[in-house]
């Protein structure tokens, strides 16, 4: 017996696999039939997911599509040219500071906690002192929501199925949650990348949601965030730019950064000695920057309240950070549509 088969016979037999699967080569869609030429053919759909391509997500909803401006990074972006004017302005031997944790601070949270709420909870009446900027009601507020304590009472919901975001600033009620009274209220569309009308404020100054912008202690603990995060500064230029919406007059300086300024870690900060939860923090300063949303303390850095934060270990390791670590960043490369998240 020979050890080989014949050559004749080897080709014949691939000249029939190859009569089998022309129908499916032939009919298959066209991102298939140029996948198989590569050895990656199904890599593309695997990575794939709910949250729209990797982007973040909360409550099997995306916090925005991956190619919006809040989940881009920005690491290899030019550096503004009215950089060191503005962190000057901040501060630039300014410690960050975390306005976020554990456990309770002046008798409330440490943060600012959300609510997520089914496609079914009841939606309660809401009246606003801005009704001309706010989206109207009525909102699914849950009885006992979590309201941010101190004087902003913020209340965010994400609300599961629909994957609306609802916000709402200085929110009250005197008949235990049956309807509420606001400053103002914004709602989002998680899967869209609309931003709001230009010119209106939202829960938050800069006219941006609240939610996506927020540190969470579960993506420290994944080891990964991969969006930017939302900070205060005492006073603006009274300007906005993209992707903000909404101007502040006071307090006003020529010299500060206008409200949606992007800043970020400088990539030659050595974040070695830090620890590892904070080196994940760090990390995300570098690659997506956080943004300006609001008046407030100089660099104070937003999250949502929880008890795995360690306070001690936040607090010390931000007084290690400056606002001279950081430099503003010019995002206007990234803009398709002055009235859209989306970036190139």
């Amino acid at each position: 017996m020979k050890p080989y088969l014949p050559i004749k016979t080897i080709f014949t037999a691939l000249g029939l696999l190859t009569l089998l699967m022309l129908p499916s080569l032939l009919y298959a869609t066209p991102e298939l039939r140029s996948a198989s030429k590569s050895s990656m053919l199904y890599l593309p759909l695997i990575a794939r997911n709910s949250s729209g391509g990797g982007g973040p997500a909360l409550g099997g909803c995306p916090l925005f599509p991956a190619d919006n401006i809040w989940n881009a990074r920005i690491d290899s972006l030019p550096v503004h040219p009215q950089s060191d004017t503005y962190v000057s302005f901040i501060g630039g031997s300014t410690a960050l500071h975390p306005d976020f944790g554990s456990g309770t601070w002046d008798g409330g949270p440490i943060g600012i906690p959300y609510n997520i709420v089914p496609s079914t909870q009841a939606n309660v009446p809401i009246s606003f002192y801005y009704p001309d900027e706010s989206a109207s009601g009525p909102y699914p507020i849950p009885p006992g929501a979590q309201r941010e304590w101190g004087s902003d009472h913020h209340i965010l919901i994400l609300q599961q199925g629909t994957c609306l975001l609802y916000e709402v600033y200085d929110a009250s009620t005197s008949n235990g949650g049956v309807s509420w009274n606001a400053g103002s209220g914004a709602k989002w569309d998680l899967n869209s990348n609309a931003l709001r009308t230009a010119g209106w404020t939202s829960a938050d100054a800069a006219g941006l949601p609240m939610l996506p912008g927020l540190m969470r202690y579960a993506e420290v603990a994944a080891g990964e965030i991969k969006h930017a995060i939302r900070f205060t500064v005492r006073g603006t230029n009274g300007t906005y730019v993209w992707p903000a919406r909404h101007r502040t007059s006071s307090p006003y300086s020529a010299n500060a950064p206008p409200m949606g300024q992007r800043f970020r870690l400088k990539s030659s900060f050595d974040i070695s000695t830090f620890s590892p939860q904070v080196q994940v923090i760090l990390t995300a300063f570098k690659r997506y920057g956080i943004i300006v949303a609001d008046n407030g303390a100089d660099w104070y850095i937003s999250g949502a309240p929880d008890a795995g934060w360690d306070d001690d270990m936040l607090v010390g390791e931000f007084l290690r950070v400056h606002g001279s670590d950081f430099e503003a960043v010019d995002v206007s490369s990234l803009m398709v549509d002055p009235n859209s998240g989306q970036v190139r």
